[in-house]
C-alpha cells in the first residue's frame, strides 16, 4: 500500500477532485481567494473594533469617576475648612473666657494671705545655700528644688526643635531641595564677601562663646546659668553662620551634632536627677558632694546640669534659625 504524501491536500489532483465533488471552487482557489480567511479576518476586525469601543467607554467611565471623586474631595475640603474655622473661633473664645474668669478670681496684689506668701520662699532664702551648696539662690531653686520642672522645660525645647525640623526640613529629592542643592553658594540671600562682617565675626564670635561658657559655668555663683549662657552661645553660632554660611559652619555643627549633643545632655540630666530624687526621697546618702559654697566646683549636680541646659538651649536656638533660613542644618 502506497504512502499518502504529506502535502496531498495541496496537490493539483486533490484540488480537481474537490472541485468535481463540489467542495471548492477551483478557480477561486487558484486565485488564492479563501472565503474562510475572509470571514476570519472580518471577525478579527469586528473584535478589534469592539475592543476599541470598550476601551474608549472604559476610559470615559474612569474619567467620569475621577471627576466625581475630585468633586467629592473638593466638597469635603470646603466642609472641613468651614468646620476648622468654626472650631478655631470657638476654641479661642473659650480660652479667652477661661483666662478672664481666672484673672477675675486672682487674689489682690500685696495681700498677706496670698498663696505666694508662704514658707516656701522663706525656705529657699534661709536654707538654700545649706541644702544646695549654690550661692546663686535662683540656680539652686531651678536646678535642685525644682529640677524636675527644669527637666521638663529642657525636653520642651528639644521637642520644639524636632517639630520645627519635621515641619520645615526640605526633602533633597523635591524640586525645592534640588534648587537649594544646585545653588553655587548657600548664602544666596545674604551679602557675599563682606569683609566688615567677616572680620567683626572673627573678633566677636570667640568672645561671645567664651562669655556664654562663663555664664554657664559660673551660674551657681552669680546671676546666669544654662538658659542665659546657652542663648549667648546660640547667638554666637548664628552670627558665624550669617558671616560665613552653612558650608563653613557645617565643619563643626551639623544635624548629627545637634542630635548627639541634645540627646546626651537630656539623658545625663534625666539619669543624674533620677539618682538625686531616689536618694533624697528615701533618705539615702548621696556620694555627690555639695562642696564648699563659693568654689567653682561646688553645689553638687547644679554645675553639670547648667552645662546640659546650656547645650540644649544653644543647639535649639541655632537649629531654629537654620531651619527657618534654609530648611536644614
Amino acid at each position: 500500500m502506497s504512502k499518502i504524501r504529506s502535502d496531498y491536500e495541496k496537490t493539483l489532483w486533490r484540488k480537481i477532485v474537490r472541485f468535481v465533488n463540489g467542495e471548492k471552487d477551483f478557480f477561486d482557489e487558484q486565485s488564492g481567494f479563501d472565503v474562510e480567511s475572509e470571514e476570519l479576518e472580518s471577525r478579527k476586525h469586528n473584535n478589534f473594533f469592539e475592543e476599541t469601543e470598550w476601551k474608549k467607554k472604559k476610559v470615559q467611565i474612569t474619567e467620569l469617576i475621577e471627576e466625581r471623586s475630585e468633586e467629592t474631595d473638593r466638597r469635603a475640603i470646603k466642609l472641613y475648612e468651614k468646620f476648622y474655622r468654626l472650631f478655631a473661633v470657638i476654641t479661642c473664645v473659650a480660652i479667652i473666657a477661661i483666662l478672664l474668669a481666672t484673672v477675675t478670681n486672682l487674689p489682690d496684689y500685696g495681700d498677706a494671705s496670698n498663696p505666694a506668701n508662704n514658707e516656701v520662699s522663706k525656705k529657699y532664702i534661709e536654707d538654700g545655700i545649706k541644702d544646695t551648696g549654690a550661692v546663686n539662690i535662683v540656680a539652686g531653686m531651678i536646678l535642685d528644688y525644682r529640677a524636675f520642672d527644669t527637666l521638663g522645660e529642657s525636653h520642651v525645647l528639644f521637642i520644639a526643635a524636632v517639630c520645627v525640623m519635621i515641619l520645615l526640613k526640605i526633602d533633597p529629592d523635591s524640586e525645592k531641595g534640588k534648587r537649594f542643592i544646585n545653588l553655587e553658594n548657600d548664602r544666596a540671600y545674604e551679602p557675599k564677601n563682606d569683609p566688615i562682617l567677616a572680620w567683626a565675626t572673627r573678633i566677636l564670635v570667640p568672645l561671645i562663646i567664651t562669655f556664654g561658657i562663663y555664664i554657664i559655668v559660673n551660674g551657681h555663683l552669680s546671676p546666669g546659668g544654662g538658659f542665659s549662657g546657652g542663648a549667648i552661645i546660640g547667638a554666637g553660632l548664628i552670627l558665624y553662620l550669617n558671616a560665613f554660611g552653612f558650608k563653613k559652619t557645617e565643619r563643626f555643627f551639623t544635624q548629627k551634632t545637634f542630635s548627639v549633643v541634645s540627646v546626651s545632655a537630656l539623658l545625663f540630666y534625666s539619669v543624674s536627677k533620677t539618682y538625686a530624687f531616689f536618694t533624697g526621697a528615701n533618705g539615702l546618702h548621696s556620694f555627690i558632694s555639695k562642696g564648699t559654697p563659693g568654689d567653682i566646683l561646688s553645689s553638687g549636680l547644679i554645675l553639670p546640669l547648667n552645662i546640659c541646659v546650656g547645650a540644649v538651649v544653644a543647639c535649639t536656638m541655632y537649629s531654629f534659625y537654620g531651619m527657618f533660613r534654609k530648611g536644614g542644618l
